[in-house]
C-alpha cells in the first residue's frame, strides 16, 4: 500500500520518542486507505519471558496507533487520551524482528473515537490485535502547560514509499 506522509515523532514519548534511550523511535506513515502504518522492532530489554516481547508493550503500540490513526484521518491538531482498550493476544511478539502496526478510524464523533489496531510480523502474521475507545481533548485540558508541537518537532524524511502486508 502505498505511503502518502510522514507523521511527526516527539522527543520522548517511548513509542516514537527519537530522544528516548529505551524507546522504540517508531516512525509512522499516513497510507493511502485513511490508515496510519508503522515499521518497527523490539528489543531484548523489551521481554517478558525469553524470545517474547511484553504484553504490556505490545499492548502500549496498539495504543499509539489509536491516535495515529486520528492523525492520519484528520491532522496532527487532534489530541485526547485513550478510555478504553481492549488487546487480544494471537501468537507471541517476537523481539529483533522488523514489526507492522497498523490503525484504522472505524467510528468517529466530535468528541470520541474508536479505532482498530494491529501487529503484524513480516509474514503477514497477526499477532496481536486491539480496540482502541479514544476521547478528544484540548491538550491544556490533558496536561497543563504543555505544547504538544514543541514536543513532536522531529519530522524525518527516510524514503518509505510503500508498506505491504
Amino acid at each position: 500500500m502505498k505511503v502518502i506522509s510522514k507523521q511527526r515523532n516527539s522527543r520522548m514519548c517511548f513509542i516514537c520518542g527519537m530522544d528516548n534511550p529505551i524507546g522504540l523511535k517508531a516512525p509512522f506513515y499516513n497510507m493511502e486507505d485513511g490508515s496510519v502504518m508503522t515499521l518497527f522492532s523490539y528489543n531484548e530489554s523489551h521481554q517478558s519471558f525469553p524470545e517474547r516481547v511484553h504484553g504490556g508493550l505490545a499492548a502500549t503500540m496498539l495504543d499509539e496507533l489509536g491516535l495515529r490513526a486520528l492523525w492520519a484521518k484528520g491532522g496532527e491538531d487532534i489530541f485526547g487520551v485513550t478510555m478504553s482498550l481492549t488487546v487480544k493476544y494471537r501468537k507471541p511478539v517476537p523481539y529483533n524482528e522488523l514489526l507492522i502496526g497498523k490503525g484504522i478510524v472505524l467510528r468517529e464523533t466530535s468528541q470520541f473515537a474508536t479505532i482498530k489496531t494491529e501487529i503484524f510480523d513480516k509474514k503477514d502474521l497477526l499477532l496481536v490485535s486491539g480496540e482502541v475507545s479514544y476521547i478528544k481533548l484540548e491538550p491544556q485540558k490533558i496536561a497543563a502547560g504543555v505544547k504538544p508541537h514543541e514536543e513532536m518537532c522531529y519530522l524525518i524524511e527516510d524514503g518509505v514509499s510503500e508498506i505491504s502486508i
